[in-house]
């Protein structure tokens, strides 16, 4: 409880691990809410439900909320009509404001715990934060919001983040780097899942770097870094010692 994790990923998509994420806290019988900036609720749906989850199941007993951004933006930009008194929590794309508050209040008032509630704890899970910086959000301001959403959601709520990034050592994108580099400095997992070097291989999809921050939480820790090479299957992940994979025994 309380803790920041920071999925990266470089060379590969690392969106199973997304997947993996808002499948457990739902079994956990955890509070979830879902900002899914990349993806269709319908795609999200299928694949929890090779996963053993019903997402819509999940909305309808009011533990899964779920913001479906590419929806957001479309009834924004085209100008659909907003429900009275609930500004949309992606407001700052029409211009109005610079800052990610509104999709704060989203979150905050998603998680907030009602009288009669009886889940186990909060979980902000974002897919992908990179799109607000592509959609026109200042570094600066998604740095804001996170800071924010971990202070409301870990610090008070007790709950977990989980944040989803795409990352590349030789990217031109500043700024999408200097918001992965920061958001390193103040996670307290990472987990990194790479390409191969070598390039595609049948047996191993990449390998996944988990770095548990102990720098973090006590002044000259080593930070502890695992690595493990996996395979994606249709309804699981396999993870095995780097050398160990069936291409090699």
């Amino acid at each position: 409880q309380g803790k920041f994790t920071l999925l990266r990923d470089t060379r590969t998509d690392g969106s199973f691990l997304v997947h993996h994420f808002l499948s457990f806290y739902l079994r956990a019988g955890c509070k979830v809410c879902f900002v899914a900036l990349l993806q269709s609720f319908s795609h999200y749906s299928i694949v929890a439900q090779k996963l053993g989850v019903s997402l819509a199941a999940a909305k309808e007993r009011g533990q899964l909320v779920f913001l479906e951004g590419l929806k957001s933006c479309l009834d924004l930009l085209f100008g659909e009509e907003e429900q009275p008194g609930q500004p949309s929590p992606l407001q700052f794309l029409s211009g109005s404001t610079s800052d990610l508050r509104a999709l704060f209040d989203f979150v905050r008032v998603s998680l907030t715990p009602a009288d009669g509630d009886s889940w186990k704890g909060p979980v902000l899970l974002v897919d992908d934060l990179g799109v607000l910086l592509s959609l026109g959000a200042s570094p600066v301001a998604v740095l804001d919001f996170i800071h924010y959403c971990r202070v409301s959601v870990c610090c008070q709520l007790k709950g977990n983040v989980v944040v989803l990034v795409h990352s590349n050592e030789d990217s031109e994108d500043e700024e999408n780097e200097l918001v992965v580099n920061s958001l390193c400095h103040h996670s307290n997992l990472i987990l990194w899942a790479e390409g191969l070097a070598t390039g595609f291989c049948k047996d191993v999809h990449g390998q996944i770097k988990i770095i548990k921050r102990l720098s973090l939480e006590q002044a000259g820790e080593q930070d502890l870094v695992q690595i493990y090479q996996y395979k994606i299957q249709d309804r699981n992940v396999t993870f095995f010692a780097r050398g160990l994979s069936a291409a090699v025994l």
